[in-house]
C-alpha cells in the first residue's frame, strides 16, 4: 500500500516529534537554550526540505524502515 508524501511526513513527524507539532519542538527548545534552539530550527528545515526534495517511494521505504525498527 503506497502512502502520499504528506502522509508519509505526518508519521515521520510523529516518530521524531511524538505529539508535538514540529514549530512547538522548536520553541521548546529554544526556551531551554537558544542555541540548540536554533540547531533545533536548522534541523526542522532539513527535515522540510528533504520532505519536499524525496520520492514517494523514497519516503515510503524510509517511513517502513523506521517504523520496522520501533516497533
Amino acid at each position: 500500500m503506497a502512502i502520499s508524501k504528506t502522509e508519509a511526513k505526518h508519521l515521520l513527524e510523529r516518530l521524531i516529534f511524538d505529539s508535538d507539532r514540529p514549530q512547538d519542538w522548536v520553541q521548546d527548545v529554544w526556551g531551554l537554550s537558544p542555541t540548540v534552539g536554533e540547531s533545533a530550527a536548522k534541523l526542522l528545515e532539513v527535515f522540510e526540505a528533504l520532505i519536499e526534495c524525496c520520492s514517494e517511494e523514497q519516503l515510503e521505504n524510509l517511513v517502513q524502515a523506521y517504523y520496522q525498527e520501533r516497533f
